[in-house]
């Protein structure tokens, strides 16, 4: 007698990684912790751009490139032995529509720098793409990944701005990540580079399901912890973490206010946060002091601060901008 078949396809799947999902709930806890440095930033507890710079931006992206990673390897394990359509659908719903939502939320919050393709954004695109390659050989994912690794090292490494153009500075195109000077955003994590970790992983998962190590992996019993725990729930995590942080740090504010930030302090380390992820150090320190010198001339700081002027409009803003960068280079 044979097995039927939806018999055979449940044995011949992946078992539950207790490991996988614990590495989850782990970066699910360190994304909590980061993101509760940037909302006692935005209280003012911190000085600007503390979140943005220094070893809290390499937490960040490390973070982001451990889910990433395990967003690739979770895809391959699913979709073993045959993709699971129904299933891969209401997965791929359920981020999209909470990426929507976000991008909403903070379109109508903060207007100046609100989401348009942040860390779920990504996902929800990379998935797409991943299904794909996942019916396709092995060797075509390898070969993708390893040329998205040496696309990021001629970008960090190589000659300044020879893989991007100002062409792809919109928000429209900007996703893509080949923006020489992006629209601000409070979460940008468009697919080059970040398309590089979750090759990685799906690279990482097709070479173990033809060793078996997922079996093994299963095997260690890591399930029942408590971060394995919260790692089963990351998208519910996700949505509700930062309203609670962002009310404990309001709520410490009106508790305890924060101390008075100098505005030209202020404007400096948020400009020259901004600039540092796509253009060196030292054009961007000259940049932001010519640019605090002519704000301040104009009487347009505190005006700018207090998010009365629309920097992308203000003809006065557009024209000094222009003038400083001419003189940086």
């Amino acid at each position: 007698m044979t097995m039927p078949a939806m018999q055979v396809d449940a044995a011949a799947r992946p078992p539950r990684i207790g490991l996988l999902d614990m590495a989850r709930g782990v970066a699910l806890i360190a994304m909590a912790s980061y993101h509760f440095s940037w909302d006692m930033e935005f209280m003012g507890y911190l000085a600007p751009g503390t979140a943005e710079t220094g070893w809290l931006k390499i937490y960040a992206r490390a973070i982001a490139t451990t889910f990433l990673f395990i967003v690739g390897v979770s895809l391959v394990l699913s979709s073993t032995p045959a993709i699971r359509w129904p299933s891969f659908w209401k997965r791929f719903g359920m981020i999209a529509a909470a990426a929507a939502a976000i991008s909403i939320a903070t379109r109508i919050a903060m207007p100046d720098g609100w989401i348009y393709f942040g860390i779920l954004h990504c996902i929800a695109v990379l998935t797409l793409i991943g299904i794909v390659f996942i019916r396709l050989p092995l060797a075509v994912t390898l070969v993708v990944a390893l040329a998205l690794l040496g696309a990021w090292i001629i970008d960090n490494f190589g000659p300044p701005g020879l893989l991007r153009s100002s062409f792809f500075d919109s928000r429209y195109l900007a996703w893509i990540g080949l923006a020489a000077m992006p629209e601000r955003s409070n979460d940008y994590v468009p697919l080059f580079p970040w398309a590089t970790p979750f090759f990685a992983g799906l690279s990482f998962a097709s070479i173990a399901v033809r060793t078996r190590l997922p079996q093994r992996l299963a095997a260690l019993g890591t399930g029942s912890w408590w971060p394995a725990r919260l790692g089963r729930h990351s998208l519910v995590f996700y949505l509700i973490h930062q309203p609670v942080l962002i009310a404990i740090a309001y709520g410490l504010s009106l508790l305890v206010p924060p101390p008075t930030q100098d505005p030209a302090e202020t404007y400096l380390r948020q400009c020259n946060s901004t600039c540092v992820m796509q253009q060196g150090e030292a054009l961007c320190r000259s940049f932001c002091q010519c640019t605090l010198a002519k704000l301040q001339a104009q009487n347009l700081l505190i005006p700018l601060q207090a998010n009365e002027i629309d920097v992308q409009k203000d003809e006065r803003v557009q024209t000094l901008v222009t003038e400083c960068s001419a003189e940086a280079e």
